[in-house]
């Protein structure tokens, strides 16, 4: 599956409302905002549907409520976990953003697309230190890992780049953030690339999503394998 980059001049505001706190899962219209909405521009005979102007052959399936699934696995004694996949028989996949992935402010479209189809994305916000966590002794981990949750609720992390160690899921511990996300899927490289198992999309599988690449053309994918998508703190 292959992603084209989205070009279509349109509002960019999304973009700081959603880098705030350690992950910010986002409810479109509650979140973005009286100027942002004003700001998203209707589609004329689509307007009521606009599933259609995101190429989409029905509109996208609401996720369910989250069924009851067993927590994840800890890394150890007091240590949060590490998880790329949600273990869960609901039919939903989980859509991560990087903010050091700046194309989310520069892709035009981006904005009108959560906005329209109530989309819940979670944006991990860049770290103040460019670079790894991993090998940074404790102290240093903890004051950035902590520092940067302005929303005393954050409870995700995602750590730069994807890379951790003990010292980073002790500190995360401190900042009590109650889990570390990766990702089982990407499409960081424009093709949908897997880190493990079957190459192809499973109910919880978390994607990290480059701005760059279409979130839309991703979408239709997931619905043609019966999927939705859902909010990843209703499940961590």
């Amino acid at each position: 599956m292959r992603f084209a980059t989205l070009r279509t001049p349109v509002a960019v505001a999304l973009a700081a409302t959603l880098l705030t706190g350690c992950a910010q899962s986002v409810d479109p219209i509650e979140r973005l905002g009286k100027k942002a909405a004003q700001r998203v521009h209707p589609h004329g005979p689509t307007r009521e549907q606009p599933y259609r102007h995101w190429g989409l052959t029905a509109p996208l399936a609401p996720a369910p409520k989250p069924s009851p699934h067993p927590a994840a696995r800890s890394a150890g004694p007091g240590l949060p976990p590490v998880v790329d996949h949600v273990r869960t028989r609901d039919k939903v996949v989980f859509l991560t953003y990087d903010a050091h992935d700046t194309g989310a402010r520069r892709d035009p479209r981006f904005t009108d697309l959560v906005r329209e189809l109530r989309l819940p994305v979670t944006v991990f916000p860049a770290a103040p230190r460019p670079g790894h966590f991993a090998g940074l002794p404790y102290a240093t981990q903890r004051s950035e890992i902590c520092g940067h949750r302005p929303r005393p609720n954050s409870r995700l992390l995602r750590p730069p780049y994807g890379t951790y160690d003990t010292t980073t899921r002790r500190a995360a511990a401190d900042c009590g953030i109650s889990a570390l996300v990766l990702w089982r899927a990407s499409t960081t490289t424009g093709t949908l690339t897997y880190t493990r198992g079957d190459h192809h999309l499973a109910p919880g599988d978390i994607v990290r999503i480059a701005p760059t690449d279409t979130t839309a053309r991703l979408l239709r994918g997931i619905q043609e394998q019966g999927l939705t998508v859902g909010r990843l703190e209703d499940y961590l």
